[in-house]
């Protein structure tokens, strides 16, 4: 456990951090920061605030597999947000600690709103805290590396370049928070015959409307909550379409959409592909498709980072990350913020920010890097005896541990009223899902979170 001691407390100070990403866990990152006296640069790669949550349909430049990528790593589109998306949560959970995620009179009231009413909440926070002040827009990060000094302070090079003049910058920071998202660089699966399949492949990054496949016959690959939605809104204009699942044991709500369309098919896993156009399944069925889309995930990718081996990528797990934070032989001067996934991500973000800030002022003191690397072979080896797949190293599912991380800042834990209305809108998609987001069956939970004081000190 972190401690604080007062002779770490007099060697605060303040750093001057970059922190690369204005997505959620980059905003409350800047703001974290600030608040402990550092110094604080945020570039952001696009015009404006809100990372994923930044609607972009102008899909044409990419890549439709995105596996086209540029000497530099970067994709032409950043988000992956398609234009129907609605939030799986509903909005009570989502806000950060002190700013709640309001419903506001001319906006989308819904409690589950549009992707948009999100994007517009995280513009409300950056005018609340004067976060926007900190961000520099159209800056693309392409070079994060140890300044090469022989000196006892580590310090960070950063090259930008602007996006609009094309101009480059080299500067020197005190530290780096990475805080670039994971849902931006398409995971593909390795199925025979993917490579010479003449006819349409896309990947879920590059969907934005149903239009482009009406008539089509429409394989949709990966059984997640994006696969079912868009499979949901492709059967309005698609000829048939096909959900390629790992396991045929499909939800109730799943098995209730498939009973009410004759043109949506549950098959399992794919075989291989045909250049006659077929799509073999691994139970021998096939069908002759117009298209492919897969829904199969996202990968983590930090193109711009040189650590000299000392932070990789591998298979999708991201390590060695104390606590999925800090990299032990790195640490505290790099730092990652948003690399989690399934959990309530906004105050966890706000947590690891929290976190990160005090350690970087001197506040708080981390174990030893030697500490921390048995840390991470501890959780990697309880993760393989649970038969965790590498590659889900990262998804965490656990209230427990968000409560534990919270510990390590002094941040408060989740609080049970934002627990339990998780769980009744994941229970009531897998029930009912299609209409879950509207249905409105947890009165009692949501009254009891309107009198938390997370809303009503806000309110008043």
């Amino acid at each position: 456990m972190v401690s604080v001691t007062s002779s770490e407390a007099s060697r605060s100070r303040s750093k001057k951090v970059c922190v690369i990403g204005a997505g959620p866990s980059g905003l409350v990152s800047a703001r974290e920061l600030r608040k402990e006296g550092h110094k604080v640069v945020v570039m952001e790669q696009n015009n404006d605030v809100g990372g994923q949550w930044l609607y972009q349909p102008n899909v044409e430049e990419e890549d439709p597999l995105g596996s086209s990528v540029p000497m530099n790593g970067e994709l032409k589109v950043h988000s992956s947000i398609y234009s129907s998306l609605r939030l799986t949560s509903p909005r009570e959970i989502m806000g950060y600690s002190d700013f709640p995620f309001l419903a506001k009179k001319g906006r989308d009231m819904r409690r589950f709103p549009g992707h948009k009413e999100l994007w517009l909440y995280l513009k409300d926070f950056c005018e609340a805290f004067g976060v926007r002040e900190m961000i520099r827009f159209n800056v693309r990060v392409e070079f994060v590396g140890e300044e090469d000094k022989n000196e006892d302070v580590r310090r960070w090079i950063v090259r930008s370049r602007e996006k609009l003049s094309g101009k480059v910058i080299e500067e020197i920071f005190d530290a780096v928070v990475v805080a670039t998202g994971h849902y931006s660089h398409p995971r593909l699966p390795s199925i025979k015959g993917m490579g010479s399949w003449k006819r349409k492949q896309v990947h879920s990054h590059v969907y934005r409307v149903p239009d482009p496949f009406r008539d089509e016959v429409v394989v949709v690959v990966g059984n997640s909550m994006s696969g079912q939605d868009i499979s949901i809104e492709l059967v309005e204009v698609a000829k048939e379409v096909h959900l390629s699942a790992k396991s045929l044991d499909i939800t109730s709500g799943l098995s209730k959409v498939i009973s009410k369309h004759s043109n949506l098919h549950i098959q399992p896993q794919i075989e291989c592909l045909k250049d006659d156009g077929r799509v073999i399944f691994v139970d021998g069925s096939w069908v002759v498709a117009d298209t492919i889309l897969y829904c199969t995930g996202y990968s983590y990718k930090f193109p711009f980072l040189e650590s000299k081996g000392r932070v990789k990528v591998d298979d999708d797990r991201v390590g060695p990350l104390f606590e999925h934070t800090f990299p032990p032989s790195l640490s505290p001067s790099l730092s990652f913020v948003g690399i989690p996934r399934k959990l309530i991500g906004f105050p966890f973000f706000e947590a690891q920010a929290k976190w990160i800030a005090q350690v970087l002022s001197g506040k708080l003191s981390l174990p030893s890097s030697d500490q921390m690397m048995q840390s991470v072979a501890d959780f990697y080896r309880s993760r393989d005896l649970a038969g965790v797949p590498k590659h889900n190293t990262h998804d965490i599912a656990d209230f427990t541990y968000c409560d534990k991380y919270a510990d390590y800042a002094g941040f408060p834990h989740l609080e049970e009223w934002r627990k339990l209305l998780c769980l009744s809108a994941l229970n009531n998609s897998q029930e009912n899902l299609e209409t879950y987001r509207d249905s409105g069956d947890d009165h009692e939970l949501l009254q009891e979170a309107m009198q938390s004081s997370h809303f009503t000190n806000f309110n008043s």
